[in-house]
């Protein structure tokens, strides 16, 4: 491989990285022609998040949990012991 053509390998490796970052800085893209998927992608991306919807645990749900933990830390103890 030449010079020239490596360098010019580097260059174009250079801007697609620079436009995937102003992509995730939410920047925007400069033109429909830098996205691969075309001019619907970067008017999608653009978009607000939607947030998702707090889970709550109930409080036998907490219990459950809080115990699985419990012997989880029992059946450690026991195997750090034994060792």
């Amino acid at each position: 491989m030449q010079l020239s053509q490596i360098l010019a390998e580097i260059d174009s490796e250079i801007s697609r990285l620079e436009q995937a970052r102003k992509i995730l800085a939410g920047e925007g893209v400069s033109s429909a022609k830098s996205s691969r998927r075309g001019p619907s992608s970067a008017v999608a991306s653009e978009g607000p998040a939607k947030r998702k919807k707090k889970r709550n645990l109930s409080p036998e749900g907490r219990k459950r949990i809080a115990e699985a933990v419990r012997r989880r830390w029992e059946l450690q103890k026991k195997a750090a012991s034994a060792k």
